[in-house]
């Protein structure tokens, strides 16, 4: 396991340990997150096994919406709000679609996914083919790390690569909205409140 800074070459490298089937811990605007290919079944199954007694889905990030949408099916209203809140710390659930594996999901027809308002993870997702396993780098249970110090050291033992971008800016997980169906639910509050999702959506009190 190497800690590096986040310049432009170690982006690049991680990039190739997630393109290998590796795992990466990287900042986002957010807290940090623990990631890999989430097309690379086998890849997901080490992330679950270092998050330990995980039973909720992964969600996962993307470097586009384009990119979101190849592995989930996003309305037109989604897509208004997708427009507004990404990059940003909403992550949305939406319906899959088959392309991306049931384990990345916990056999759930759905995916929650975000773009993140962050230089470092945007290009990493890029560079590493526009998807990355977006969970909190810690053990199910504990608290998200907002900075590499506040990584586990058998976390930080458990992975390839750890990029260092210095402290989370918001240092709290994203708000998390059901869209798979009519109006949106709050599934976790976070920065982006529901109230302001469905004014966004002409669903709140005019």
């Amino acid at each position: 396991m190497a800690i590096l800074k986040a310049t432009k070459n170690n982006i690049i490298a991680a990039a190739q340990i997630v393109k290998n089937g590796g795992l990466v811990v990287y900042p986002t605007e957010t807290v940090y997150g623990l990631g890999c290919n989430p097309l690379n079944i086998e890849a997901v199954n080490r992330i679950i096994a270092v998050k330990g007694n995980r039973n909720k889905p992964l969600p996962v990030l993307a470097a586009t919406l384009k990119d979101a949408e190849t592995v989930a099916f996003i309305s037109s209203n989604a897509k208004k709000l997708a427009t507004k809140f990404w990059p940003g710390p909403l992550t949305m659930v939406f319906p899959k679609k088959a392309a991306l594996p049931d384990v990345v999901t916990f056999g759930l027809d759905s995916v929650g996914l975000r773009i993140p308002d962050n230089n470092v993870a945007l290009q990493l997702i890029r560079l590493s083919g526009g998807l990355l396993v977006g969970s909190s780098a810690n053990k199910s249970g504990e608290l998200p790390a907002q900075s590499v110090e506040e990584l586990s050291a058998e976390l930080k033992e458990t992975v390839d690569v750890v990029l260092d971008g210095g402290p989370a800016v918001q240092g709290n997980p994203s708000t998390v909205a059901d869209l798979t169906s009519g109006k949106p639910k709050l599934l976790r509050e976070g920065p982006i409140s529901l109230n302001v999702i469905l004014d966004a959506l002409a669903f709140g009190d005019k």
